[in-house]
């Protein structure tokens, strides 16, 4: 991005998002050949600690004959792990870029933006800032409720005043795994008026005893799709934890088909399938064809 444009951004955001780093931020990811991946911080004052995201553009974002168009953006957990050849532990990750690069070309998804929002992992944050309920005892101290609002009063508007970028709830979603899952489906329950499709894989529906799978009893509004992977072997071959992952995740996908809008839900269970990346890797195609189809219209 353009010095001038950060400039315009810093000026857009004024007090509300904290304060923008002009200069691009080193990638410390590999992206593939014309990718074009951002990497860039602010300050939350939500949190109270500095965020960094990750900003896909897809294939032809920049392209004077696309300089009207406007984008549907996916926004992911566990930002680090989203693209390939990343250094943070990640080793390729899911491969979104690469993956999302072909379905692209051969028609097969829209084109759309990825913001992938990095954990507080490296900070001891990441179950503190996406989980809702107490996970342990002695665990951290829980600010998952915080999130949906960091979403659309911090990135939302800061992701608004730079990229073109639909508003519409039905061209927004947001997706993650595990832990960044909860987050994921926490901000679609608390938020529907903000995102309207989801991108969940191995879901900790477990946390607080069941409570989070509790709040998607009954709901008026879901999403309008969704779709909710899973693996068999989770936790292990015959493991109680592997069985639950995906009982609990079928009872999530019952809830939302339940919902009063009557989601569109797509649900896979994996044979073989790990709480791994790349088991989550594997189920993105299908996953993201669904939440953003080709045909989606503008």
């Amino acid at each position: 991005m353009k010095k001038m444009e950060w400039m315009l951004l810093l000026l857009l955001l004024g007090s509300g998002v904290g304060t923008v780093v002009l200069a691009q931020q080193p990638d410390d990811c590999t992206p593939t050949p014309k990718d074009d991946l951002h990497v860039q911080t602010f300050e939350s004052k939500i949190f109270g600690d500095t965020q960094t995201l990750r900003v896909w553009l897809p294939p032809g974002y920049d392209d004077p004959a696309n300089a009207k168009r406007v984008y549907s953006v996916l926004y992911m957990m566990d930002g680090g792990g989203n693209f390939s050849g990343c250094k943070d532990g990640h080793v390729n990750g899911w491969q979104i870029d690469r993956t999302l690069t072909r379905l692209i070309a051969a028609g097969s998804v829209e084109p759309i933006i990825v913001v992938a929002i990095d954990s507080g992992k490296g900070k001891g944050r990441r179950a503190e800032e996406y989980v809702p309920f107490v996970v342990h005892d002695g665990g951290p101290n829980v600010q998952g409720d915080l999130f949906p609002d960091f979403m659309v009063k911090e990135v939302l508007p800061l992701i608004a005043a730079a990229y073109r970028v639909s508003p519409k709830r039905e061209h927004r979603g947001i997706g993650g795994s595990s832990y960044g899952s909860v987050a994921a489906l926490n901000t679609l329950i608390q938020r529907p008026d903000a995102f309207g499709l989801g991108l969940l894989e191995s879901t900790s529906l477990q946390v607080g005893n069941g409570k989070m799978l509790d709040r998607t009893k009954s709901l008026k509004q879901g999403p309008v799709r969704v779709s909710i992977g899973v693996g068999d072997v989770e936790a292990g071959k015959d493991s109680p934890t592997s069985i639950n992952f995906a009982k609990f995740s079928k009872e999530l996908a019952a809830n939302m088909e339940a919902a009063k809008n009557h989601p569109k839900v797509l649900f896979t269970e994996t044979p073989g399938g790990k709480h791994d990346q790349k088991s989550w890797g594997a189920r993105f195609p299908a996953a993201v064809q669904f939440v953003f189809p080709a045909t989606s219209p503008q």
